[in-house]
């Protein structure tokens, strides 16, 4: 362990600093498609009873109308997180009638692309530039892509505890200046380290042929209906033969915030040749996407992990964190566990603070260009070929092996997960290391192994496997009507959210065009810094 990490812990460890690491904020977000008692993509509208996948707080959509996204408050204890995001699951199924939560990250047999339905907003100018964004995603990157679902990991530290920190260094910036300098030297070592989080949870080494049609890939045949590479963890966040020109130079290495948000300014101002070759609208003169630039808006950078800050309405990503810093990280590399039915529980959770503080409290100095590149190359080499026995990863020029690797930095974890433990009292941060530590022990025990080993055991195709955990995980939910005032919460926020877009919808009176060039002109207004 560094001197630095040791350093920091014993701080934190102090008595009067211990109950700053009780104080840190979890949130989730789960995506999952809508699907038929056959697992086909469901092709109804987002259910009504739902409430406005617009302006409803807790559920909405993704890409497609099917995508469903399930959006959890921030708890200081991660078991409260998951207990809301049950029970918006169980409130979900009570509207469902006849249809499914897809229990995996990649979707079953998908429709033909022309057939899969983009998520609709409404008619007020917002909804309706939702919509154009998600088309422009369809005519840059196709829809077959877009029908992927993950999990996304909030998480932040308390500004005292930063302030802490600031203080023992003598660090001279302002607090937000030194906060957000602090998480981008997080997300540095979560870049260099989130290999580890793909062997430990990926959990989509195989998916449905349908998925690679038409595409060249290296993909093996698992059977007629099911591709597969044999020591993959999480075939989601490999390239699957996708490829986006426009993003290849998009690669930030978080110096610092004000480099980072200037590479994404430029992205989205900078036009790209052959979207600009596109144009805006068809030949008939209908929106197809929002510019021809290499991003449409922020939110299009494909990234493990963003930095993150709450906006105002109508307020640009970009401009929240330039003007008041970043408030807390984004994971966005975890897949769908298909064999629980929130698709992750909470010793994933606890692994993950401690694995998220261990990043933040390490020394983390800036990638060098090399380094940039072998955090890449480890992280794609582990999730197309992680079990691979005696696997090789680089590490400061040289080779190490997976297995060495993640021996020592589970064993600095967990000194992370003991002073997590003292804070919160138990032992359940260390349970979350030890189960880990024994899947570097025995892969056979990670998430991407049990999902080959269920596919040949049972002689499933990936489809057949799916739509079985997804029965399970149903009658799971149907069978715990949530209490008649949770319920009512439900409803009435449903119904509330339909009020409020239809609102919106009435009191927009400017046209669309104008509306999307004000929007643009917004980023305009954002110099770079």
């Amino acid at each position: 362990m560094s001197d630095l990490l040791s350093h920091r812990l014993a701080l934190l460890a102090e008595h009067p600093n211990l109950e700053l690491l009780s104080q840190c904020l979890h949130g989730i977000e789960r995506e999952c498609l809508r699907v038929d008692g056959q697992g086909a993509l469901a092709m109804t509208p987002h259910p009504r009873a739902l409430g406005s996948a617009l302006t409803h707080p807790k559920i909405t959509t993704d890409y497609s109308e099917a995508l469903l996204e399930f959006i959890t408050g921030t708890e200081t204890d991660p078991q409260r997180t998951l207990a809301e995001l049950d029970a918006i699951h169980r409130y979900t199924y009570s509207k469902l009638g006849d249809e499914f939560l897809w229990s995996p990250s990649m979707p079953g047999h998908l429709p033909e692309e022309s057939q899969i339905p983009i998520a609709e907003y409404g008619s007020s100018n917002i909804g309706r530039l939702k919509y154009v964004y998600r088309q422009g995603l369809a005519l840059r990157y196709g829809k077959t892509m877009q029908c992927i679902a993950g999990i996304h990991y909030n998480f932040s530290l308390p500004e005292a505890l930063w302030s802490l920190l600031q203080a023992d260094e003598d660090d001279q910036r302002s607090p937000q200046d030194y906060q957000s300098w602090r998480y981008i030297a997080l997300i540095r070592n979560f870049r260099r380290y989130s290999w580890l989080l793909m062997y430990l949870f990926g959990a989509s080494p195989a998916l449905d042929a349908s998925f690679m049609r038409g595409r060249a890939h290296q993909l093996q045949q698992l059977d007629d209906d099911t591709l597969y590479l044999p020591w993959a963890t999480s075939l989601r966040m490999s390239d699957l033969g996708y490829q986006s020109n426009a993003q290849a130079g998009l690669t930030p290495c978080y110096d610092d915030l004000p480099s980072y948000t200037s590479s994404l300014h430029n992205a989205v101002s900078t036009p790209y040749p052959e979207y600009a070759a596109l144009g805006t609208k068809d030949a008939d003169g209908r929106w197809q996407q929002l510019n021809t630039n290499i991003l449409q808006i922020e939110n299009e950078y494909y990234s493990n992990i963003r930095p993150k800050r709450v906006t105002a309405t109508g307020e640009r990503p970009l401009h929240a964190l330039r003007s008041r810093g970043i408030q807390y990280i984004e994971v966005r590399c975890l897949d769908i566990n298909p064999f629980l039915p929130l698709g992750i529980d909470v010793c994933e959770a606890r692994f993950l603070d401690a694995f998220l503080l261990f990043c933040a409290l390490q020394q983390s100095p800036c990638l060098v260009e090399g380094e940039c590149r072998a955090s890449n190359d480890n992280f794609l080499k582990v999730v197309k070929e992680g079990r691979r026995p005696g696997l090789e990863l680089h590490r400061g020029g040289e080779h190490v092996t997976l297995q060495a690797w993640a021996r020592e930095l589970i064993d600095e974890i967990g000194k992370v997960a003991a002073v997590l433990d003292q804070s919160h009292g138990g032992e359940q941060h260390a349970l979350a290391v030890a189960a880990q530590q024994a899947k570097i022990a025995d892969s056979s025990l990670t998430p991407s192994a049990q999902v080959l080993h269920a596919l040949r055991s049972n002689g499933e195709t990936f489809g057949q496997f799916a739509l079985r955990q997804t029965r399970q995980h149903a009658e799971n939910f149907r069978s715990r009507a949530l209490p008649a005032a949770d319920a009512a919460w439900f409803d009435g926020t449903a119904r509330d959210s339909l009020a409020q877009q239809a609102e919106m919808e009435a009191g927009d009176t400017q046209d669309f065009d104008s509306f999307v060039e004000d929007y643009q002109r917004s980023l305009t207004s954002l110099t770079p810094s």
